[in-house]
C-alpha cells in the first residue's frame, strides 16, 4: 500500500538524526561524510536516513563526478506547513475565544474575587 506524500514527510522528520541532517542541509549542499561527521554512526547508517529523507522528497543527491552531494528540497517541507497552517488557525480561533472569557470575566469582576470574598 503506498503511502501518502504528507505521511512520509512526518514520518522522516520523527527521528531527531534526520532533523540534524536536514538542519546541516539548510546551510547548503553537502557530500555524506560531512553530514555524517557530527554522529556516532558509520556512513551506511546515515546512507539509510538520507534514503528516508529521500523517499520523502526532502533530500535529493547530486551528480558531480564521484562526489553525490546532498541537498534540501523544500516543496515538502511546504505542504506539512500548509497542513499544520489550518491546526494553527484553530488554535488561534480557540485562544481568541479563551480571551474574551477572560475579558467577560472579568468586566463582571474586575478585582477577581470569588463569592467568597477572598482573592484568588
Amino acid at each position: 500500500m503506498a503511502r501518502d506524500q504528507l505521511s512520509a514527510t512526518l514520518s522522516a522528520l520523527a527521528d531527531p538524526t534526520r532533523r540534524a541532517i536536514l538542519a546541516r542541509l539548510m546551510m547548503g549542499d553537502a557530500p555524506v561524510k560531512d553530514l555524517a561527521a557530527p554522529f556516532d554512526m558509520s556512513i551506511p547508517a546515515i546512507c539509510k536516513h538520507l534514503k528516508v529523507l529521500e523517499d520523502a522528497g526532502l533530500v535529493s543527491r547530486g551528480r558531480n563526478a564521484q562526489m553525490r552531494p546532498c541537498r534540501l528540497e523544500t516543496a515538502a517541507l511546504r505542504d506539512v506547513m500548509s497542513w499544520l497552517e489550518i491546526y494553527r488557525q484553530h488554535w488561534d480561533q480557540s485562544l481568541d475565544r479563551l480571551d474574551g472569557l477572560l475579558e467577560r470575566l472579568q468586566a463582571i469582576d474586575p478585582a477577581g474575587t470569588t463569592s467568597g470574598g477572598a482573592k484568588q
